[in-house]
């Protein structure tokens, strides 16, 4: 997207908060792969929907430093729950702390390791599933959660247009590939509906039917 657009969308959409101003700067300043942070109008997204959706129960699998948590976690009602699953435990102090910070951690359970052994152990019954985890094992993902959403519910997968690199059939790259097999899956799923919107880089809105 152009950069005047980018600019103009920023300016015209609500401002982050200053928590969540604050944790873009630190993960810029101290995290690995800075840009894997959602920020602000992928999160207003996010926000967005939950308060359109109200769910009770989120799952989301890769925290990161917590951006995406908190913004989801800002429109949750009080008494609901947003488990969320890190596989790197040294962003756990982080994304604590700034859980802390929004005072949204009454609202946050956060597990550390791979979430394809965590999700199994959780309760069933998700309202909304956000993926943004290893590209790679997005169809392991996908066959995992399904059985956790309700029927109704909202599962929403980040980076499925991955660069573009989704439109490369020649492809030997192990994460565009898990991309592709992932947006097929879905494709091919009679049970599910989904639409990709073209924001930052893909997100896809799936709800089970």
């Amino acid at each position: 997207m152009e950069e005047r657009i980018s600019k103009y969308i920023e300016e015209h959409s609500s401002p982050e908060s200053e928590v969540l101003h604050e944790l873009y700067r630190k993960t810029y300043t101290s995290a690995v792969n800075p840009n894997m942070i959602s920020g602000n109008i992928q999160g207003q997204v996010l926000g967005m929907l939950v308060s359109m959706s109200a769910p009770s129960k989120i799952l989301e699998i890769g925290t990161y430093t917590g951006y995406s948590a908190i913004s989801m976690a800002l429109e949750m009602k009080q008494g609901s729950v947003l488990h969320t699953i890190e596989k790197n435990d040294e962003l756990y102090e982080l994304s604590c702390s700034f859980f802390k910070k929004a005072g949204v951690s009454d609202k946050i359970i956060m597990h550390t390791g791979d979430a394809r052994d965590i999700i199994p152990t959780l309760d069933k019954d998700f309202d909304m599933i956000f993926i943004d985890g290893d590209k790679r094992e997005y169809p392991e993902y996908l066959d995992l959660v399904l059985p956790h959403i309700k029927k109704g519910g909202f599962i929403i997968a980040d980076n499925v247009l991955w660069d573009g690199k989704v439109c490369d059939l020649n492809t030997n790259d192990p994460m565009t590939l898990g991309i592709q097999k992932f947006n097929k899956l879905v494709k091919e799923n009679s049970s599910l509906r989904q639409v990709i919107l073209p924001l930052r880089d893909g997100l896809m809105l799936i709800r089970k039917c």
